[in-house]
Order: structure tokens, then sequence, then C-alpha cells
């Protein structure tokens, strides 16, 4: 399984895997936290740091990508980019990707960019993502939607 070649002028869409989540994020223990309830969803996750998650990215590509974005809401936007050509590749659709915002009013975010799917109010809480990551879960034709 391969996920986002050195160069992007690969014509072949990636191999994603539905099964997996990376759980990207600055703290240990959010990514700990997010990964529980991600589990209770029945995927894999794989929880790294931003730049951990950009050499991730290169080998797998997961159905699932879950960013906090830290107090200023851009400790993942190194990983944008990457995320947005996988996406190209894949036809648009995947992977699906949450913001874990502390902003108010973040659904701004989502407007401004079409690499967002959904965006879920900090503090995390299970009632509040795992609703969310399993909505997504259902419709990984096509990932939409805000909370």
């Amino acid at each position: 399984m391969s996920g986002l070649p050195d160069n992007d002028q690969q014509a072949a869409p990636p191999e994603i895997d539905v099964h997996r989540a990376l759980v990207v994020g600055r703290s240990p223990i959010n990514r700990v936290v997010v990964s529980k309830i991600v589990e209770r969803s029945g995927l894999k996750p794989i929880a790294e740091t931003p730049e951990a998650a950009m050499e991730t990215l290169r080998r797998i590509v997961p159905g699932t990508v879950i960013l906090d974005g830290g107090a200023s809401n851009k400790d993942c936007d190194g990983l944008m980019a990457q995320l947005a050509t996988l996406r190209r590749m894949s036809g648009g659709k995947m992977p699906c990707v949450i913001l874990l915002s502390t902003r108010v009013g973040c659904g701004k975010v989502l407007q401004a960019t079409a690499t967002i799917d959904a965006v879920v109010a900090k503090p995390i809480t299970p009632e509040q993502l795992q609703p969310v990551v399993e909505r997504l879960l259902e419709s990984q034709g096509g990932c939409s939607g805000t909370t």
C-alpha cells in the first residue's frame, strides 16, 4: 500500500485504507484521547505529530484523518497541501478530514477549504467526535459535514 508519491504526478489514484485513521496533533494526551474515541468506531488509529504524519502519508493513505489544530488552528497547516493532493488523486473524496478546533465559529474554516469535511469544537468528548466519525464512515464515498 502506498501513500503520496514523491512526485504527485502519478496517474493512478492512491490505495486508501478505509479501516485506518490518522490522528495528528502536537499534544500526546490529545492524540491518545482521540485515538481511543476513533477505536470505538472500529477504526485502527495511527497517532502522529504533524511532522511524523507527513512521512506516514507518504507510506499509507488512511480513510480518515483527524487534525488537532491546537490553540491557533494552525498546528497541522503543513499537512493541508499533502491532504489536498491525496484528495485530488482519489477523485476529491478521500481521505475524509476532521479538524478539532478551539475557536468559536470554526465553520468558517470549513468554508475556506475543500480539504476539511467536518470541524468539531474542543474540548473533545466521545459524544461530540464519535458521531462525526461514524457519519463520515457511512458516507465514505463522499465526505462532508460540520459539527
